[in-house]
């Protein structure tokens, strides 16, 4: 079979990926957690989201991967209906996010690694529950606190192997602590190819030092929270600038991925916020402004996601 990514409307030639969003999501919700109290939904309204999604496409957006898990409102039949509405290429993620937000009835805790890899394995060879709708990426597979819990060591384990049989990359959730490379050792004893394993958040965690046991690794770095305005990210962006004009004169450029992991109705157009543009609008010309090539911008924004994204 030829290389292709998988995408909700079926699998399409590598090359038809420009632009993209690595690390997003169009609707999800996170405060059904027993005893946490803030309240943190992107809305499922069809609607709002594909007017925002169209203006990520009228700004030269191509593709979005929408890595919302199961039990947190992944829907694939509405993600399938954006895509036809927007035009906007969506590659859904699969597996089970963090230790609190696992479904109960995914059964986490009793079951093996190896049944829970054939879950995921499933669900890329016939489709999530008979939609039709197949994931083209794991993910995202995070940890809660800044260390690996056993029902997470488990999903990690079971997303490696899952990667291994199926081709499909692993985008994980790590922030504010070095546990990517905790993720990575994972990745790592399974036999993964970290050149498949993307490290997310790693702007909640700005130490020049960690980005590069995770590079020299072989392993991608995602800087996905660009345009957060929910704490310091937005007082930190210059400190951000600074650490990413570092990699990219080290030569790291090949393995660095940018997004804004929009996952809050305060970040929609709708609401005053910056959309699935931000990067388009802000985050790219500060960098150019910072003597940032556009080959090298192409390359975080074209050439790396396809190349994760892509099933060989």
């Amino acid at each position: 079979m030829a290389p292709r990514v998988m995408s909700v409307s079926g699998p399409i030639p590598p090359e038809r990926v420009g632009f993209t969003l690595p690390h997003e999501h169009t609707g999800i919700h996170l405060w059904h957690v027993p005893d946490r109290w803030d309240y943190w939904e992107l809305t499922p309204d069809e609607l709002t989201i594909a007017d925002e999604l169209r203006d990520f496409r009228r700004r030269g957006g191509s593709t979005l991967v929408d890595l919302t898990p199961p039990g947190v409102g992944r829907d694939p039949d509405r993600l399938r209906r954006l895509a036809t509405r927007t035009g906007v290429q969506v590659v859904m993620g699969t597996g089970w996010y963090r230790q609190s937000y696992y479904p109960a009835e995914a059964l986490i805790d009793r079951r093996s690694v190896d049944d829970l890899a054939a879950e995921l394995v499933a669900e890329f060879t016939d489709g999530v529950a008979g939609t039709g709708v197949h994931p083209g990426i794991l993910g995202e597979i995070g940890t809660d606190k800044p260390w690996m819990t056993a029902q997470e060591e488990r999903v990690h384990r079971a997303a490696a192997r899952a990667s291994k049989a199926t081709g499909m990359a692993i985008s994980t959730h790590a922030v504010m602590s070095p546990v990517g490379l905790d993720q990575l050792r994972i990745f790592d004893e399974e036999g993964v190819d970290p050149r498949r394993v993307v490290i997310g958040h790693a702007d909640s965690y700005p130490v020049l030092d960690h980005y590069l046991a995770v590079l020299d690794r072989g392993a991608n770095l995602e800087f996905d929270f660009l345009g957060h305005r929910f704490g310091t990210e937005e007082a930190a962006e210059p400190r951000l600038v600074q650490l990413v004009v570092e990699l990219l004169e080290r030569g790291y450029a090949g393995q660095l991925l940018l997004s804004q992991d929009v996952c809050h109705n305060s970040q929609l157009k709708a609401n005053e916020g910056f959309g699935y543009t931000y990067l388009q609008q802000h985050f790219l010309p500060t960098l150019r402004t910072a003597a940032v090539g556009e080959g090298e911008i192409r390359q975080m924004t074209v050439d790396n996601p396809r190349r994760v994204l892509t099933i060989p």
